[in-house]
């Protein structure tokens, strides 16, 4: 026979709404369970309460509040662990939680430099933090993703970084610091990365030159013979740069890693990159690199002597590259700005200083250098080779075939 606590604690949660779905009942160990019933639902969960007098009260606030969750959409047993307070929503929390992803990225995995942390990683996992540290913070992942993004144009390579960064931070937080699950973040991100609008999508992903003599023709524009002697030097410096990046396939950043090594098979030397490439899908290895000399308008090979000058400190650089420090140099040239302006223009093209690096891939393509051996030389995987310049691998398996004819016809 129920006692009178019981009955009434019982009507109680019955009575929260008209069809609520929400009984409560003493389990095996003397706890409180709450079931949820539905058309489509009949789960149970255990809430930290003993079933007695005197804790009753209690309970059924706790439950009052897992059915406000429940009305969000949340799943029973996610409900009860928001309503219980296991979400972090402390500020503090989250710093913790942000110190122990920069922790994990920097130090474990394929660990990535703190400079690629402060600048990919930082930024959108701080505004987390700001978020969750306000007056009714959001109670769910994809709600905090979208509060985080909203500023960014939808569909821009801005708001993928954000959005992507922000699922890792969460899927730290849920896997590594406990929070509940109800903080895993979906796996499908589309939907926050949202589309652009008809006529709003621009092209940002770095696009090749057209031509060699396009290349040239911007170089011979560099003011390296200026009577400003800064700007000369500059210039000077500028235009090896580029023209190591042009011949060599180049990421700006790997202009600070070459060296020149000797083959004791074949007796030559050859240029040799010791700079490592960290991503999610691994790292790159240090590698040789094959270099493609640019065409004149005459037919001829363009001598730069890139090697001989490099190997005798003739070869003048920037103190440090990097493809910021390229961009900024290049975004300062006024025939810079119009070559862009028509590409995009002409070609619908959006050229950067990561564009000399495309240009190099394209013209493997059009010397019939298979995609195993570009990807090699350029240093990233042939998946990413394929993914970044499609054309390559429809050549590739051209090519495949007219060697495989032309031997059937032998």
């Amino acid at each position: 026979m129920l006692q009178a606590w019981e009955t009434q604690f019982q009507k109680s949660v019955k009575n929260i709404q008209k069809n609520s779905g929400l009984t409560v009942r003493k389990n095996k160990q003397g706890n409180v369970e709450l079931r949820y019933r539905t058309s489509t639902t009949n789960k149970t969960v255990t809430i930290p309460f003993k079933w007695q007098e005197d804790t009753w009260e209690d309970a059924y606030t706790r439950i009052r509040n897992i059915y406000k969750f429940l009305g969000e959409g949340h799943n029973l047993r996610a409900a009860a662990e928001l309503a219980q307070g296991k979400a972090p929503k402390k500020g503090k929390d989250w710093v913790h939680i942000l110190d122990s992803f920069k922790d994990q990225k920097i130090n474990f995995g394929t660990a990535i430099t703190e400079a690629t942390f402060n600048k990919q990683y930082l930024p959108p996992c701080e505004m987390v933090v700001e978020v969750m540290s306000k007056k009714n913070p959001p109670t769910n992942p994809a709600d905090l993703i979208d509060i985080c993004v909203k500023d960014w144009k939808p569909e821009s390579v801005s708001r993928k970084h954000r959005v992507r960064a922000i699922k890792q931070f969460l899927d730290h937080a849920v896997i590594r610091e406990g929070i509940a699950d109800v903080w895993t973040p979906p796996t499908d991100l589309s939907s926050h990365i949202g589309k652009a609008k008809k006529g709003e999508i621009q092209i940002q992903k770095a696009g090749a030159f057209e031509s060699d003599i396009q290349i040239l023709d911007f170089l011979k524009t560099l003011p390296t013979d200026s009577e400003a002697k800064k700007d000369a030097d500059a210039a000077n410096r500028w235009f090896n740069c580029f023209c190591l990046m042009a011949e060599l396939g180049l990421r700006p950043i790997e202009i600070n890693f070459l060296q020149i090594l000797f083959d004791p098979i074949n007796k030559e030397h050859y240029w040799h990159c010791t700079f490592i490439k960290k991503s999610g899908n691994g790292a790159t290895q240090p590698r040789r690199i094959e270099p493609l000399p640019l065409i004149d308008r005459d037919g001829n090979e363009v001598k730069w002597n890139l090697m001989e000058r490099f190997k005798n400190n003739l070869l003048p650089l920037p103190e440090r590259v990097t493809g910021e420090a390229a961009g900024t140099y290049l975004k300062r040239r006024e025939s810079w700005i119009q070559l862009k302006a028509d590409m995009k223009r002409l070609q619908g093209t959006n050229i950067t200083c990561y564009s000399f690096r495309h240009y190099y891939a394209l013209r493997c393509h059009l010397k019939l250098i298979d995609s195993g051996s570009a990807s090699l030389s350029m240093g990233h995987s042939i998946e990413a080779h394929h993914r970044n310049y499609p054309y390559s691998k429809e050549s590739t398996t051209t090519n495949a075939f007219k060697l495989a004819r032309a031997r059937t016809v032998a």
